[in-house]
């Protein structure tokens, strides 16, 4: 088996493979209408090729940004296009193709790398955990009144008060530079987002509302008139369903206030809000707690940690104190103990031959990496060992977040 990078000259063959690998067309639709393989990066991709020069396996990544606990934004690798032919499978070539590609993304200087995996079981043994989580919420416009706001005085918090802003709906083709900004200011402030490139938006590539199938934008503006949110959504099926791409806000009264507006419109049985985050407060603002129906709820981005004290030292942290981590990286036959020192929200991380307080395989502590899972959790599942009875509660409290994570972009 050879394994080689791609080039611009590859990209038919690319698509091509990693079609079949799929059981699907190049010409099939992709979801929303948009052609993804428009934002590759080719010189990020990778062929497998059997011994008479076909191709049996095909991995790629994009050079995305992730916006860390803390708002530090890090370079990462978006894997992406990861397939075998049906033919080859159970004969090493993923694995082949996961081991080389994490070594480029090391050898670029990338300590993170991210994907979306098409099925739970797959990337695990390979050191990714699931980080965020994202769901979907379906309110029937009947029930959807809006419970008044209980809380009131100058400390019930900033979001709490009216809606000075408006809200203008636009056709997707009309707006594509506002939607761009304001999705770029709002994944600086969020833990968990990742940039969405501008070859992206200008290529159309992906889901809705990057790509060019038709949609409406209700763009939400503050009280000068600028841009601060909008809501991608459309209206289809039988009873008449509109659905809510996404909500993009970086204030919690911009996105009630685009909720409101898609509750509020005519012809329609019910709204369908997709890649809602964890406790969104959404259902606690109805009037009918019950009215808000959650499904979906899903694993949506996954992490690796490929430089573990590089790593914690660039996010921030809202405690200070001392952990001491044993972490084995079975697929890489790594392994590290690392002391992590918190003071004033930053870290440092260095090698220690101290006791540890808790062990963990790289896959677990990715998942703790962006705080969207409690190190507790998976202490209870079985897969993190706490080595003294106060080390969970310790690393529950170092690793908290004050925003959860979230990432709803698709790649």
């Amino acid at each position: 088996m050879e394994i080689r990078s791609t080039t611009d000259e590859d990209l038919d063959l690319f698509v091509d493979t990693v079609h079949t690998a799929f059981g699907l067309f190049p010409e099939t639709p992709i979801a929303g209408g948009g052609r993804w393989w428009s934002a590759l990066e080719m010189d990020r991709g990778l062929l497998a090729l059997a011994a008479d020069g076909r191709p049996m396996g095909t991995a790629a990544a994009y050079s995305f940004e992730l916006t860390l606990p803390g708002r530090a934004l890090v370079p990462v690798a978006g894997v992406t296009g990861v397939g075998v032919l049906p033919s080859h499978r159970r004969r090493g070539v993923l694995s082949a193709l996961m081991r080389r590609q994490l070594a480029e993304v090391r050898a670029r200087g990338e300590f993170l790398s991210v994907l979306l995996a098409s099925e739970a079981p797959i990337y695990g043994r390979f050191g990714y955990g699931p980080a965020t989580f994202t769901g979907r919420l379906t309110v029937p416009r009947h029930r959807a009144a809006f419970a008044a706001p209980r809380a009131t005085g100058p400390d019930s918090g900033a979001d709490s008060g009216a809606d000075t802003g408006s809200v203008e709906v636009l056709r997707r083709a009309e707006c594509g530079e506002i939607l761009e900004q304001v999705y770029d200011r709002y994944r600086r402030a969020q833990p968990g987002a990742l940039s969405r490139p501008h070859r992206w938006w200008a290529t159309r590539a992906g889901q809705s509302p990057v790509s060019p199938a038709p949609r409406y934008i209700a763009v939400h503006r503050d009280a000068d008139g600028v841009a601060d949110g909008y809501a991608s959504y459309s209206l289809g099926g039988d009873p008449s369903t509109l659905t809510v791409d996404e909500t993009i806000a970086t204030e919690d009264a911009v996105f009630t206030a685009l909720a409101r507006f898609v509750l509020g419109h005519d012809l329609v049985s019910r709204v369908v809000f997709r890649h809602v985050p964890p406790a969104h407060p959404l259902r606690w603002q109805l009037a009918d707690l019950r009215a808000g129906e959650v499904g979906e709820d899903s694993d949506w981005l996954w992490v690796r940690l490929l430089d573990v004290p590089r790593a914690l030292a660039a996010r921030g942290w809202c405690t200070d104190g001392e952990l001491v981590l044993d972490v084995d990286d079975p697929f890489l036959d790594e392994h590290g103990r690392y002391l992590l020192t918190v003071r004033d929200g930053k870290a440092v991380c260095v090698p220690t031959d101290r006791q540890p307080d808790l062990s963990s395989d790289v896959r677990d502590l990715s998942s703790l990496y962006l705080g969207g899972i409690a190190p507790s959790t998976l202490v209870r599942a079985g897969h993190v060992r706490a080595h003294h009875p106060g080390a969970a509660a310790l690393a529950d409290a170092l690793f908290r977040t004050e925003r959860a994570p979230h990432c709803l972009h698709w790649f």
